[in-house]
């Protein structure tokens, strides 16, 4: 027998009792991992999955301390979502309102920072423990609309018995990742939840839009700020002889000279002034400007080629790549796309065409344009240590893998087949 799977048009089209019912049917058959003919939709599944493997209790409702105020504020001024809460509320509140629902934007680590909507729906919050400071994150409170998109940095709306934890079961709620187009990381996730019968099936496309809305604002002040700094490095480049650029402190381009225009430049986590090497360049010169760097490439330099690279995907969420030699170190963080072909390439020290990587990622050998796409972007970071025809690690470099303790941690944002059957243990 073949589960067919929910979708939320059907569900809020029934009454809500109805829908409540039918939903805790899916939920019991899946835990107690029952055949039925109705099956949980993919995130939903996907993350029941995460809870059952690490052993979350779904009848007890978990909670963990609540934010200081003072530490609640500290993380309020650091967020770039702080940047953009204009047009979330803009974008959010007035309907929130009206659908009886609370809007609430939380941090990458799960945690409420903002909350707003009317009195009355904000009490009922306070019984589910959405209160400032409260702690979100899937691990700890099971299926939700602020923790299970920061895991899997997708939109996900989690209706009554979709939810793991049985004491959320009366609720209802989409959220939204948001992503700084500035780095590419994620900065935390926007939110809107109420009682079971304010349920729309148009709620998670409201909320991803302006989710999105907040992301193009922070693109269009990172191009106001490079204009900014375009204005002031401009006229130093223009005295410079050779390869030269300034960059922004995320490594974005304002201005180039000696050399074709860039894309964004890797730097390492933390910059000082002086000498610098870096893959894409080799050995540079690196100078403060107001709002970014004046980088110098040291045409001069005989320094060796990294000879050692580590890719660490140890920590589930935060792959990285650190690249050495004689003339020093360098790491960055990597995209969930770069973590998996690099993975490929550190499994297949022969090397991969673009057609076997397309199958190991997409199964599908005929996307090798994606692959192309993304490889080149790799290089520009990596060029002294990624070849290609076949891409590979250069022969010379050693490579050292780095994997989660527990296979089902590696690369958990992954759906490429080759990842996804490296997570299975072992028969």
């Amino acid at each position: 027998m073949q589960s067919t799977s929910l979708d939320l048009a059907r569900l809020a089209a029934m009454d809500t009792a109805e829908a409540a019912r039918l939903l805790k049917g899916v939920r019991d058959a899946t835990l107690n991992g029952r055949r039925s003919q109705v099956g949980p939709r993919a995130d939903i599944n996907e993350s029941w999955q995460r809870m059952l493997r690490g052993g979350m209790d779904p009848d007890r409702d978990h909670r963990a301390g609540l934010l200081p105020p003072e530490e609640i504020e500290r993380r309020r001024l650091a967020s770039p979502l702080r940047e953009v809460l204009p047009v979330l509320r803009d974008g959010l509140v007035s309907i929130a309102e009206a659908a009886q629902h609370i809007m609430v934007v939380a941090d990458t680590e799960g945690r409420m920072l903002w909350r707003e909507g009317k009195a009355t729906v904000l009490r009922k919050g306070d019984s589910h423990g959405f209160v400032l400071g409260a702690d979100w994150s899937e691990g700890l409170v099971g299926t939700n609309g602020i923790g299970t998109p920061l895991i899997s940095r997708r939109p996900v709306q989690v209706h009554s018995a979709e939810h793991f934890v049985s004491t959320h079961h009366t609720w209802t709620c989409a959220g939204a990742p948001v992503t700084d187009p500035r780095d590419g990381k994620l900065i935390g996730v926007v939110d809107i939840s109420g009682p079971l019968s304010t349920m729309h099936p148009a709620t998670l496309s409201l909320v991803t839009s302006v989710a999105r809305l907040a992301e193009a604002e922070l693109r269009n002040r990172h191009f106001a700020a490079l204009d900014r700094l375009r204005s002031v490095a401009s006229p130093l480049l223009a005295r410079l002889t050779g390869r030269a650029l300034a960059v922004d402190v995320n490594g974005w381009p304002a201005a180039v000279t000696g050399m074709p225009p860039t894309g964004r430049l890797s730097l390492p986590k933390s910059v000082v002034g002086g000498r610098l090497w870096l893959p894409s360049l080799g050995m540079c010169t690196v100078e403060p400007l107001p709002g970014g760097w004046l980088i110098r490439v040291d045409e001069r330099s005989s320094a060796a080629p990294p000879g050692r690279v580590v890719l660490d995907l140890s920590r589930p969420r935060q792959p990285s790549v650190t690249v050495a030699g004689a003339a020093g170190s360098w790491a960055q963080e990597l995209s969930p796309r770069h973590a998996e072909l690099l993975y490929m390439l550190a499994l297949h020290r022969d090397g991969r065409t673009a057609a076997q990587l397309a199958q190991a990622l997409f199964e599908d050998p005929t996307r090798t344009v994606t692959v192309r796409a993304e490889m080149s972007r790799l290089r520009r970071h990596l060029a002294q240590v990624l070849a290609h025809r076949p891409y590979r690690f250069v022969d010379e470099v050693e490579v050292e893998l780095v994997q989660p303790d527990d296979p089902a941690d590696l690369l958990p944002q992954s759906r490429a087949p080759a990842v996804v059957s490296a997570r299975r243990p072992p028969d």
